[in-house]
């Protein structure tokens, strides 16, 4: 076996990536969307529903409240702002505003 130094092997990271529901769309270009995973309790076994809220960058301000997204991690956007939305997956028509055409 030839060792490998540490300039020739290439450093990778992927990049987070989490599904979730936009909540909020009244930012220009910016969407808030929550994502729920269940954590176990450690003691008692139960599992418990864990809320994140993340603000996500839509550059063309497609995603609408109900929407659900997936959303990835990128480079800081502005003092909030650490995701981009990748996709939208399914959209909700009952929660979205109907003052607002598509």
């Amino acid at each position: 076996m030839t060792p490998t130094s540490p300039t020739t092997t290439p450093t990778t990271t992927r990049r987070k990536v989490r599904d979730g529901l936009v909540v909020s769309d009244k930012m220009d270009k910016t969407v808030v969307v929550v994502v729920e995973r269940l954590v176990r309790h450690q003691r008692y076994h139960k599992f418990r529903r864990r809320r994140a809220r993340y603000k996500a960058h839509d550059e063309t301000n497609r995603c609408r409240v109900g929407d659900r997204v997936r959303i990835v991690e990128s480079r800081p956007l502005s003092a909030d702002k650490r995701w981009t939305v990748q996709a939208v997956l399914g959209r909700n028509e009952s929660l979205a505003d109907p003052g607002i055409p598509e």
